[in-house]
């Protein structure tokens, strides 16, 4: 079984910065891809962005040049540096992981979301 725990989301005024991690655990052999999602009331999922083991990343137009993501292979931890955030920025954000189990599975795990509320 393996978990995805993020942290670090929060209210935060125009302009400002966030930054979210997401803790893999759990019988993992290799994490391939991780990424972050978003979800604003009313509107479907977004990917957000997206980085592989190798480092290899892509954004949503909609934050280039403003967040960043990265990741610590040692530690299964995905990171997204969020700056000048913008009200239309507000959303769920949840962390994806593709991974290999220990007995070898391919898994495609959520974590549970995490609030980012971007409001004066």
């Amino acid at each position: 079984q393996v978990q995805l725990v993020e942290s670090g989301g929060g209210l935060v005024q125009p302009g400002g910065s966030l930054r979210l991690s997401c803790a893999a655990s759990g019988s993992i052999n290799s994490i391939w891809t991780m990424a972050w999602y978003r979800q604003a009331s009313g509107k479907q999922r977004e990917l957000v962005a997206g980085i592989t083991r190798g480092g290899s990343t892509n954004y949503a137009d909609s934050v280039k040049g403003r967040f960043t993501i990265s990741r610590d292979n040692a530690k299964n931890t995905v990171y997204l540096q969020m700056n000048s955030l913008k009200p239309e920025d507000t959303a769920v954000y949840s962390c994806n992981a593709k991974l290999s189990s220990t007995d070898y599975r391919y898994l495609e795990v959520w974590g549970q979301g995490t609030l980012v509320t971007v409001s004066s």
